[in-house]
């Protein structure tokens, strides 16, 4: 089969599996990412308190603390002692994110992959073609930078630079200066850099690619021998060369901590090479 052009990925998959099927995925994440926005603007709009707080930190139902580990790391580098509910709150997320799947928080909650998944799906669509390639050990390079950066300064450096956190509060609150956060992700990876931030800059990521790199859900080639090499996943995939080892020889499951778990690359392939998997006690199928 001849490789597909990027803007026709999923189309195949759309015929063969129907609609449902070639999205099931994509439109599971959009649940997911509008109802826990949803989650915090109850309460300001309703007086009905799911969640309060923010992504930094908040709260479930006045009883489940979350903290942030990006913004923890800093905390502590500046000499901040968290108090018992800021720790119990970071042990939840790192145990939650650390048990699921590589960077769930990436491609099921961050408010900002709707911005970068509506500019990749753009440059597509238009065919454009991007100015620079950055190598992808920047985002932790850019994470030790911030860290260092924080203990020396003594403040919370990523707070000032956090175009996840302006997103955020833009959707709850309203946009102010904080949109040109927004808009610069936006252009960057639209113009310039192909998935340049969730791809090769954001912190955050980077700080759940650790933390979830021995997770238990996997995406895996169940049905390798059935790929024509069409390109759709890679085409769609925000870290296509996660998929790389998985399609060739040896271990089928994307083991590489940089996927987002986003479950795109198996909803565009029409001959259902990838599915999710978990990592242990499941034989190679196909």
């Amino acid at each position: 089969m001849a490789k597909n052009r990027a803007k026709d990925a999923g189309k195949d998959a759309v015929k063969r599996l129907g609609w449902w099927r070639a999205h099931r995925f994509l439109i599971l994440r959009r649940v997911t990412q509008v109802a826990i926005l949803l989650s915090f603007f109850t309460g300001p709009m309703w007086g009905i308190w799911i969640m309060k707080g923010n992504l930094s930190a908040s709260v479930l139902f006045d009883f489940i603390p979350f903290t942030d580990p990006l913004i923890a790391a800093q905390s502590l580098a500046t000499g901040h002692v968290f108090e018992a509910s800021g720790l119990i709150g970071l042990l939840v997320v790192i145990g939650l994110y650390a048990l699921i799947a590589p960077r769930t928080f990436c491609g099921w909650v961050c408010p900002m992959n709707l911005v970068t998944d509506l500019a990749a799906w753009l440059r597509r669509k238009l065919g454009l073609k991007v100015s620079f390639a950055w190598p992808k050990s920047l985002r932790y390079w850019f994470l030790a930078a911030l860290v260092m950066g924080s203990g020396v300064t003594g403040s919370l450096v990523w707070t000032w630079l956090d175009p996840v956190a302006a997103f955020h509060r833009g959707l709850i609150f309203g946009f102010g200066a904080g949109i040109w956060l927004v808009v610069s992700v936006f252009v960057m990876d639209l113009l310039l850099v192909e998935h340049g931030w969730c791809g090769h800059l954001c912190p955050l990521g980077a700080t759940y690619g650790l933390i979830g790199s021995q997770s238990l859900v996997r995406v895996k080639a169940v049905n390798r021998e059935a790929c024509t090499k069409c390109m759709d996943c890679f085409n769609v995939c925000p870290e296509p060369q996660v998929l790389r080892q998985p399609l060739k020889e040896g271990d089928r499951k994307v083991m590489d901590r940089d996927c987002i778990s986003c479950g795109r690359c198996v909803d565009v392939c029409a001959e259902q090479v990838l599915g999710f998997r978990t990592r242990i006690g499941a034989e190679d199928e196909g």
